[in-house]
């Protein structure tokens, strides 16, 4: 990777507001053309974060370079990236083709110029011949690409985005957190896209930084975010995960030390063969819940303490899982699933 140059660099920055640490000192690279997420819960930081690069907000401290150069005191305009917000901000009396080219008519380029960067744009973001149309004609997916179109326009070298997709309803969510990564894909600028959402972060990007009380707790690719949380945090905030600590976790591994394991990765219906690499545990089916694709079971071992259990339904309905609450059941799952937290 050191062949990459770097988009964005965070050295040590920190946004305070009062005695808020809203950025608590971070240190961060963003890679040129990578599919970067600041992914967390409210208040984690990664809005604040987004606004320091945007340069809607200065840091307290530390510097933030885009490009190698110190943007850290610059006003927005001097910056060389456009912002996509969650509510589009699109001029209702404009039409659609006048709110992409308006950047370009600030910048006073010439209008066949613009007229035909605006084709070019609606090409891009599947909405040609729609340009004589106003944003009240467009449903919520077509204005989030207009509002896509109006920032690229500007050749940006860095595009952000303030959770685009959160106005959404789910199915149209999922369908444009797949063409925002192809047009990621085909534009090959920096994405920079804030989310608290898990999935969103996970099916998109090519990276991950995990935001928690103004600090990063890891950065990586989705699977090793996924599969190897580095804390607790990130453990549980990302997907599900059962953390086993103490006389639980000795009991089941022979050591005190905390460990993380995916329920998805722990068999119930259908347990391993017992070999030197299989980890056992007994216990009672407390809860059940059908959800279609899979089903998740609450597990109450001896012992005390639950483990959650996610099985894919291939070859159960709602009415064999049901079934099965308050059923004893042998519990396996393979030793090298098990993720040490900490230490």
């Amino acid at each position: 990777m050191s062949n990459e140059q770097t988009a964005v660099l965070f050295s040590k920055v920190c946004r305070y507001f009062g005695d808020v640490k809203a950025v608590d000192s971070v240190d961060m690279e963003i890679r040129e053309g990578e599919f970067f997420s600041l992914l967390g819960p409210s208040g984690s930081g990664k809005t604040t974060s987004l606004r320091l690069i945007a340069g809607f907000d200065r840091p307290s401290s530390g510097n933030i370079l885009l490009y190698g150069q110190d943007v850290s005191d610059l006003p927005p305009y001097e910056r060389s990236v456009n912002t996509v917000f969650q509510d589009y901000a699109l001029f209702p009396h404009m039409t659609i083709g006048e709110n992409i080219a308006y950047g370009l008519m600030i910048k006073k380029v010439a209008k066949a110029e613009r007229e035909n960067r605006v084709t070019e744009m609606l090409n891009l973001v599947q909405l040609t011949g729609m340009e004589k149309r106003k944003p009240s004609q467009l449903s919520g997916g077509q204005r989030q690409r207009v509002a896509l179109a109006r920032a690229l326009i500007n050749n940006p070298k860095v595009l952000l985005l303030d959770e685009p997709l959160g106005a959404l309803d789910l199915k149209l969510r999922q369908q444009m957190q797949v063409e925002l990564k192809s047009l990621q894909k085909r534009v090959g600028i920096t994405f920079i896209f804030v989310t608290h959402d898990q999935e969103e972060a996970l099916t998109m990007s090519d990276r991950i930084a995990v935001f928690n009380q103004g600090k990063i707790e890891q950065v990586g690719s989705p699977a090793e975010i996924y599969e190897h949380p580095a804390t607790e945090f990130v453990a549980g905030f990302v997907g599900t995960s059962n953390l086993i600590r103490g006389e639980r976790a000795k009991r089941i591994s022979g050591s005190d030390a905390t460990f993380s394991i995916r329920p998805e990765k722990i068999h119930l219906t259908t347990p391993l063969e017992e070999g030197p690499d299989v980890i056992y545990a007994d216990g009672s089916i407390r809860d059940v819940v059908y959800l279609g694709l899979y089903t998740r079971y609450l597990v109450e071992l001896d012992g005390g303490g639950d483990l959650v259990v996610v099985e894919q339904n291939l070859h159960t309905t709602s009415m064999d899982v049901t079934l099965l609450k308050g059923k004893r059941v042998h519990l396996s799952w393979k030793k090298h699933h098990m993720r040490p937290i900490g230490g």
